[in-house]
């Protein structure tokens, strides 16, 4: 009996913890899809009328491909040609992890 208690908590404790490390992962997608993708499109293809407008750049092209985090983070906190800054309207964790989203579409 006290075996199947401690079991269940481990059980219960393994499903809480992936519950956080699924939210965290997800962070960075709801903040890209939410302030990102209506320019730079849903998979970073600049697909979108202000992509296309403005004469983005998609993810696959080498220009945005091979820049650092740092240089893209950098970009978004404090704007980029016709993008405007970011810094006063997310955090900084919130700038990152919408970039390493944004780094690791395909």
């Amino acid at each position: 009996m006290r075996r199947n208690i401690q079991l269940s908590l481990a059980l219960a404790m393994a499903v809480s913890l992936a519950g956080v490390l699924s939210h965290a992962q997800s962070s960075g997608e709801a903040t890209y899809k939410a302030k990102c993708s209506m320019c730079h499109g849903d998979k970073g293809a600049a697909d979108t009328p202000v992509a296309k407008a403005f004469k983005m750049r998609p993810l696959s092209d080498p220009a945005v491909r091979d820049q650092s985090e740092a240089k893209m983070v950098d970009a978004v906190v404090a704007g980029n040609g016709r993008m405007p800054p970011f810094k006063d309207k997310l955090t900084y964790a919130e700038i990152k992890a919408a970039v390493d989203y944004f780094r690791n579409l395909k």
